[in-house]
């Protein structure tokens, strides 16, 4: 097996020469740059699996070379060298498009777990779209999906920490394990915590760890939610929800990458992948004082929003019926119950303050007042003024049209609109990449087979 190719990119020969001997005793092979020019044309001449740059060179800034790379380069892993304490420098980096970065003085344990961590994506993870293609994940084909899916797959390639925001019941924490298992940490764990749920006099505890004796009732060692997800992802779900005194100490741990258990004396280096969630608005927070601006800029690095399921109603059928399969192996039902197309036209329409969690709530009570087969518009039990004015939309109209069928060819006619509806898509994203398939399938979301497959089955020229 051919050994990997680094370039190094710095102007400091020594630093050159201390990230060349720690990669090749890595198994790594190496090629440097003393600037962005000669970096330019080893770039041009070879093929690389990971680049390090410094950020200051002498003909310019290493976020140059990070966006050039991700123009020209896309499937190129590559980290920043930052001043120690440089904080704002490494938030640029990472929103460039950087992999990862690295302070100095380097620390070569921190710095070899990012090149492992970087050589694992030419393992080439599963995408969002395969991922979800099963049914089990983040299902429909509105444009706000698409677009989500992309991001995931973008995101999977970076360590940035990301901040989700959306609604209840969105899907918020369905998106923070698609990243982390679309990632090369996708063998460690994914550790979720519900922020609000903790409370505060044993938060720093729960998140740090303590140690024996360390206060009353701490009768043993206690591993912290951080080092749980050592070499992993932890999510914050409901950020929002910790206390000032707390927001302190989490931003030192994000800043320093270590923490230190209550009772210890030294910290901990820790190698975690932080992705956060809420449904309060952080702005509005740090207006009124509630939430510290540092930290704020520390977590939302990239953001991502979860759409509601009023904004996607066209993917409501595709979503009811994964649910009641689920349901149905659960309940341990011969057949999957099917929706009456009164009953469907009623689901297209309500507004769904609970977005997709209310949806699963309605159709499990459902099939448990149906007679297990079929369920009717009234088993549903959904209030008719709750119902809005969103079924006038031209995608629910299509669905409309096709559950106005008699109920034997209801399901065929919805199947031939959702295909209709899905060619129509497949065609605008290739004259808008000019019929260049790999360009549209980055469009769409989803990958270059997926969408070969895609463009087959539907007939597409």
């Amino acid at each position: 097996m051919t050994a990997a190719h680094a370039l190094i990119v710095d102007d400091e020969a020594d630093i050159r020469e201390l990230l060349e001997i720690t990669l090749l005793r890595m198994g790594l092979r190496t090629q440097s740059a003393g600037d962005l020019q000669q970096a330019r044309a080893l770039l041009a001449e070879h093929r690389f699996d990971l680049c390090l740059t410094d950020m200051r060179l002498p003909d310019g800034n290493g976020l140059e070379l990070i966006e050039e790379i991700q123009r020209n380069h896309p499937g190129l892993p590559a980290a920043v060298i930052t001043a120690y304490g440089n904080a704002q420098a490494a938030v640029e980096s990472l929103k460039a498009g950087a992999f990862d970065f690295v302070e100095k003085p380097v620390n070569l344990t921190k710095l070899r777990k990012l090149v492992d961590a970087a050589l694992k994506l030419k393992k080439a993870p599963a995408t969002a779209a395969e991922t979800t293609s099963d049914g089990g994940g983040l299902l429909g084909s509105a444009p706000a999906i698409m677009h989500l899916r992309s991001m995931i797959e973008r995101l999977a390639r970076s360590q940035a920490p990301v901040h989700i925001g959306g609604e209840s019941g969105t899907g918020k924490e369905l998106v923070a394990r698609l990243i982390h298992s679309s990632s090369p940490r996708a063998e460690a764990a994914f550790v979720p915590v519900n922020c609000g749920a903790i409370p505060g006099e044993l938060m720093e505890s729960e998140f740090f760890g303590h140690l024996k004796g360390s206060f009353s009732g701490a009768t043993r060692d206690k591993t912290g939610l951080f080092q749980a997800a050592e070499g992993g992802t932890l999510f914050l779900d409901e950020v929002g929800d910790l206390p000032l005194h707390m927001q302190v100490k989490l931003l030192r741990a994000l800043q320093e990458r270590a923490v230190r258990p209550v009772g210890a004396e030294t910290e901990i280096p820790v190698n975690v992948r932080v992705i956060s969630a809420t449904h309060k608005d952080l702005n509005a927070m740090l207006a009124q004082g509630q939430f510290r601006q540092d930290l704020y800029y520390r977590l939302n690095v990239i953001e991502v929003h979860t759409p509601p399921l009023r904004e996607r109603p066209e993917d409501i059928p595709q979503l009811a019926r994964a649910i009641l399969d689920r349901l149905a192996k659960t309940n341990g039902l011969h057949a999957t119950p099917t929706l009456s197309a009164d009953a469907l036209r009623r689901l297209t329409q309500h507004r769904f303050p609970g977005n997709v969690r209310e949806l699963e709530n309605v159709l499990e009570r459902a099939v448990t007042l149906s007679d297990g087969k079929h369920i009717a518009a009234a088993e549903l039990q959904l209030r008719e003024e709750s119902c809005s004015a969103v079924a006038a939309t031209t995608s629910v109209q299509i669905h409309a049209a096709s559950i106005a069928a008699p109920a034997q060819t209801g399901s065929s006619a919805l199947d031939t609109q959702m295909e209709d509806l899905e060619r129509r898509t497949i065609v605008e994203a290739l004259e808008k990449a000019r019929y260049n398939k790999t360009k549209a399938a980055v469009l769409l979301g989803m990958s270059f087979r997926s969408l070969r497959y895609r463009i087959k089955k539907l007939g597409i020229e």
